[in-house]
């Protein structure tokens, strides 16, 4: 029986780069953000490849939420599915998710707050996902993995990870070929290019963020909803 890894993150993470790690793995399918098009749909939100996003994905909750606990092709030893925080809707039910092993990939506000300046002038709490990863942590607990100690020492932090979700660990992990996957959104063009590059997690940056004052309170809220999480971290 598949372990289903629902990964829970918010925007300006390295959530891609977790993805391309777990599909490393020879046992692992992934599932790119399956909530996108509901989200789109829900919301009337214009993002870019809007409408070959809502063509390729279900545009309703509960279709996404049958083919995450149903059943899946090949019976695969860890499903993993990559999901953004923001994603889950107040209108979403939530009783399908404890079918679900949660696991939660956390970023400091501020650095988060930087990076998404920089994409969308003015993010907005919900925006950033993090009151949404502390209620789904409140209420199905699971691993917490902070980004920077990922990236300080990924081979320690993803070994830590996959033995608190059931599994072993595997080198392959640590490295993956440059390019697209037939598994990215179709919205890879619009943000994958970095990671596409890649072949590997990037180096840590311990550079301070630089978080324009106009958002340092967006950074003030968020902070008590990362602390929550961070105390848990692995």
């Amino acid at each position: 029986m598949s372990i289903r890894v629902a990964m829970w993150s918010g925007p300006r993470n390295i959530s891609t780069a977790m993805m391309r790690s777990f599909g490393a793995r020879a046992d692992t399918v992934v599932v790119d953000e399956p909530l996108y098009a509901h989200y789109l749909a829900e919301t009337g939100i214009d993002h870019p490849g809007r409408d070959a996003v809502l063509a390729s994905q279900p545009n309703w909750w509960q279709d996404v939420a049958a083919a995450l606990t149903g059943p899946l092709p090949g019976d695969p030893a860890v499903h993993y599915q990559k999901h953004m925080t923001h994603h889950l809707l107040p209108s979403i039910g939530r009783d399908w998710l404890a079918g679900l092993t949660h696991a939660f990939l956390i970023r400091d506000p501020a650095h988060v707050v930087a990076s998404y300046a920089r994409v969308r002038g003015e993010p907005t709490l919900d925006d950033l996902g993090y009151p949404q990863q502390a209620e789904i942590f409140r209420a199905f607990g699971g691993p917490v993995v902070d980004a920077a100690d990922v990236l300080r020492d990924p081979a320690a932090t993803l070994r830590r990870l996959c033995e608190a979700l059931g599994f072993a660990f595997e080198p392959a992990m640590l490295s993956w070929a440059p390019g697209p996957r037939d598994t990215d959104g179709v919205w890879a063009p619009f943000w994958y290019a970095s990671v596409h590059a890649s072949s590997g997690f990037a180096p840590y940056d311990p550079a301070p963020p630089e978080v324009p004052p106009r958002l340092r309170p967006l950074v003030e809220a968020a902070q008590p909803f990362y602390d929550e999480l961070a105390a848990h971290r692995l």
